[in-house]
């Protein structure tokens, strides 16, 4: 299935993914946390405003994966991340490692604490794997057209949603 990046259809794919595939809960069984990345705006790539989507994993369950307004990141999770579009699709694209990466401050922690992030390491590359599944197009791979219509779609589902 192709899914654009931060989309509700890249979510809600990445979650059927995940709840279907066992080795992706086995690998991921010792991690409870409430884990959400904000995605900087970037008006080039047609993200106007930050997205802010997260994880919520209990023993490796996969309880929530979704966007968030900011009241909810301001009360819920343990841990904000914050990086560019950019910095996130060479991670998702692996071609950077989470946590050369974060070390390097090119993912800055928001809220929580380093321990707490670093604790999370382990569990980068299958998470990786979970949101990767689908065939994901980035918004600098996007025609202007295509492009244009990813705005338009953004704003809808952003007011629909919420967020």
């Amino acid at each position: 299935m192709d899914c654009i990046y931060c989309t509700p259809e890249w979510l809600e794919e990445s979650v059927r993914i995940y709840r279907a595939t066992p080795s992706f809960q086995e690998k991921m069984k010792r991690l409870s946390v409430s884990v959400f990345y904000r995605v900087i705006a970037e008006p080039e790539w047609g993200i106007d405003k930050d997205f802010i989507f997260g994880a919520v994993v209990t023993n490796g369950a996969l309880d929530e994966l979704r966007f968030y307004s900011e009241d909810e990141a301001k009360k819920m999770p343990e841990i904000i991340m914050a990086a560019s579009p950019q910095q996130w699709k060479l991670l998702l694209r692996k071609e950077h490692k989470f946590v050369t990466d974060f070390l390097l401050g090119k993912i800055k922690l928001e809220k929580g604490n380093m321990a707490g992030a670093l604790g999370m390491a382990p569990y980068a590359e299958t998470f990786i794997d979970a949101l990767t599944q689908v065939n994901l197009q980035f918004q600098d791979e996007l025609n202007p057209q295509q492009l244009n219509d990813y705005r338009v779609y953004a704003a809808q589902f952003r007011s629909k949603l919420g967020v």
